[in-house]
Formats: structure tokens, sequence, C-alpha cells
């Protein structure tokens, strides 16, 4: 076993540790690991990404529910129309130039990091009643299942969002029902991808046992983290890993203009936290 496979392996312990813990993050950390390490190319890269994050969502999904952190009913009518959006993105992604996957791969993750980071305007999560909305859950889980499987996404950085913003539960359940939705579309994906990519299985097999593994150790973690710090740090997660992505997909020129807007809206945002009340952005996002 070489060190790039040694290293690989290790990298894939932190992706199962992103996905027990926040229920997300797992395609966010697979794809650019098999792309970047690994020497996969783009779409066998997502198509490996949908199978690892599948097994190990499965995985840690059941140490949730012993928890009693998945709501069955909503996870399983979600999780059904996004297996169905996942093949067909699956299909689609299969034809589609890797850059441009990784591109909007990217762009959608710093769009959702912003939703986790703001949140509910006034700062709270809409207390869930128990009814389920059928048809709304139906069209979500269609629209990120299409990206599941277009990007190679498992969902979570959709999912998460979704179910706390719109769907009103609390973090710790939204982490837990998200994998359940996870598993179920990342598989659909997975099916669409394979009709026209083939992947090395070994080391494939491999990353999945080593991520199952961290998935178990994220698991145990959610009880100890508090919710709003869990949201926050999920959200500034994608925002970073989405820079980091368009980063390395864009010529030369662009990436550097990316990185830079970047770190100027970093600095602006931890200035603003370290000055409170003072900060004049503040002011103005509370008037919108």
């Amino acid at each position: 076993m070489d060190i790039t496979t040694i290293a690989v392996l290790l990298l894939a312990v932190v992706v199962g540790i992103s996905l027990g813990l926040l229920g997300g993050g797992g395609s966010i950390l697979t794809v650019p690991l098999l792309t970047y390490v690994a020497g996969f190319a783009p779409k066998e890269a997502i198509a490996a990404s949908l199978l690892v994050v599948g097994v190990t969502s499965v995985t840690s999904m059941l140490a949730h529910a012993r928890r009693g952190n998945v709501q069955w009913r909503t996870g399983l009518v979600f999780g059904a129309a996004g297996m169905a959006g996942a093949f067909a993105g699956g299909l689609v992604g299969g034809h589609i130039p890797g850059t441009i996957l990784m591109i909007a791969f990217a762009a959608m993750m710093i769009a959702t990091a912003a939703a986790m980071i703001r949140g509910r305007r006034g700062g709270r999560t809409a207390a869930h009643d128990g009814t389920l909305k059928v048809g709304r859950t139906v069209l979500d889980g269609l629209v990120v299942g299409l990206v599941t499987g277009l990007v190679g996404a498992g969902g979570g950085f959709l999912v998460v969002p979704a179910l706390v913003l719109l769907g009103g539960l609390p973090m710790s359940v939204a982490v837990g029902t998200s994998l359940l939705v996870i598993g179920m579309k990342s598989f659909a994906g997975l099916a669409g991808y394979l009709t026209s990519v083939s992947l090395d299985w070994g080391l494939v097999a491999a990353v999945t046992a080593a991520a199952v593994v961290g998935s178990l150790i994220g698991a145990r973690l959610t009880t100890r983290v508090p919710e709003a710090a869990l949201r926050r740090g999920f959200g500034w997660f994608v925002l970073v890993m989405g820079v980091v992505v368009l980063v390395q997909e864009l010529p030369g020129v662009g990436g550097l203009v990316v990185a830079v807007v970047a770190a100027l809206v970093a600095v602006a945002a931890v200035t603003c936290r370290l000055v409170g009340a003072a900060c004049p952005l503040r002011g103005r996002l509370a008037a919108r």
C-alpha cells in the first residue's frame, strides 16, 4: 500500500465523521478527495462518491435511529422523490464535461452555505407540528435528487437545510433524517452513472470501509455539539470547500479572483462578529 492510498483512506475517515456528525458533507469531501488525491477522473469520482456516501449514510443513520433522531415518514417520502431525480441526474451527468460538473457542484455548495449560516430570519427555526406536507416534500426531494445525481453530491448539504429551514425539524433530527434520504438518493444516482462509467472497485470498497468507521465516530459526537453551533459550523465548512473547488477548477486568473474575494468576505464576517452590534452590516441585514 503506497503513501497516496494511505492518505486517501485516512481522509475517508474524515469523510465519515462529517457524515455522522453533520448529516452531510460526505460528497463535498469525497469528490475532491478522489479527484485531487486518488487521481480519479471527475465523472468516476462523482460515481464512486455516491457509493461511498450511500453506504456510509445508511450505517450512520442506524446509529441516529437508535437515538430517535430519524423522522421516517418525512425521510421516506423525500428520499423516494429524490431517488427519481437522482437517477435522472446520474443519466444526464454522465454526458456533461467534468469541469462543468465540478463548477456547478461548487456553486451549489456556496449558495447553500449562505442559507445555513444566515438561518431563518429572526434566528429561529419554525416549530415542526408533525404534519407531513407531501406536495412540498416531493417537490423538494425531486429537485435535491436531481442535483444529487447530476453533481455526485449525496445531498446532505441540500437536504439538511431543506429539513431545517423549510421543514422546521430540529438540527439533530434533520441530521439523522437526512442520512436516510442521502442513502436512498445516492444509490439511485450511482445506478444512473454506472450506465456510462466504470470504477476501481477495490479502492472504492476500501474508501467506503474507512468512511463507515468515521461515520460511527461522528454519530456519537452529535449529542455533544450545540445545535446552533452545528448549523453555523456546517455552513462555514461547506462555504470553504466550495471556494476550494472553484479555485481548483477555474482558469488561473479566475481562481485567484475567487480566492481573494472569499478571503475578503471571510475577514469582513469575522470582523463583524468581533465588533457585534456596532457592525454596519448587521443593521443592513436586519433591515432586510
